[in-house]
């Protein structure tokens, strides 16, 4: 099965990031970006290159040869960025797409991660006869976590599961991201975002290190489109998150996701 290509979860308003802006101390161009763009297309420091630049590179250099980059419908900007990309000699071989997710019926804001997801399979459906990575835009990963995700292996899905060692955070910085309860034989039992601060000792491994996602997964396109599509509406967040529609998977099919 093709394991060559890599979705990007890029259609978020970034509301949390454009309240801070009110205290930024940024250059006039820096702002404008920021509160215009989203935050993948950021300039940073003197190159002026976004995120999302430096994660496309790191997806050239792990020989992913498909991006899709999910998007809000005002996606202008991503196509300009896309364009200029493809324009370097080195990333000629790679094709970017552009999904977009519509806003739902009675909504003035996305409906969440696992919806983006959704939509972008039903916009490209050949992905459902594939495994693919997932992953956010404003995060940036690794080529060798790319790297690791398109190896054989024998569960149809997989992610990354960061060590709280590696990562140099306190323990109550990583109580602030999604935690992972893994079996004896890597395979994930379940995912906890944001943990009680007296819940965090629970899953700890037998090294005393905490296994922390983020937000990272290759799945293969036809398992998890059930999931996505019936995941529940998170009662706090109003949105249909990829984590639950993880853990519903792996609830219903045990040994499904290695880590």
């Amino acid at each position: 099965m093709k394991n060559e290509s890599l979705v990007i979860m890029a259609g978020g308003a970034s509301s949390r990031m454009k309240k801070s802006l009110m205290t930024a101390d940024l250059k006039d161009e820096t702002l404008a970006a920021a509160k215009n763009y989203h935050k993948s297309l950021i300039p940073l420091g003197e190159s002026g290159r976004p995120l999302m630049y430096y994660l496309l590179k790191n997806a050239v250099a792990a020989a992913i040869k498909n991006v899709y980059v999910i998007t809000s419908p005002d996606n202008s900007a991503f196509m300009e960025f896309s364009t200029n990309f493809k324009r370097e000699k080195e990333h000629k071989a790679i094709k970017i797409h552009l999904a977009v997710q519509h806003l739902a019926k009675g909504r003035d804001k996305p409906l969440g991660t696992a919806d983006a997801l959704q939509q972008c399979l039903d916009q490209f459906p050949q992905l459902l006869e594939e495994r693919f990575t997932v992953c956010n835009g404003d995060n940036l990963y690794s080529m060798g976590a790319l790297k690791d995700l398109k190896q054989s292996r024998d569960a149809p899905n997989a992610l990354i599961s960061y060590s709280s060692k590696g990562l140099e955070f306190s323990d109550a910085r990583i109580s602030k991201f999604a935690l992972m309860d893994i079996d004896k034989d890597g395979y994930l039992k379940d995912i906890v975002e944001k943990p009680d601060a007296d819940k965090v000792d629970h899953y700890r491994n037998e090294d005393g290190i905490l296994r922390v996602s983020m937000n990272i997964f290759n799945f293969t396109g036809e398992m998890v489109y059930p999931f996505l599509k019936n995941c529940r509406i998170d009662p706090v967040r109003d949105e249909k998150e990829l984590p639950q529609a993880v853990r519903d998977m792996i609830g219903q099919e045990p040994k499904s996701m290695f880590c």
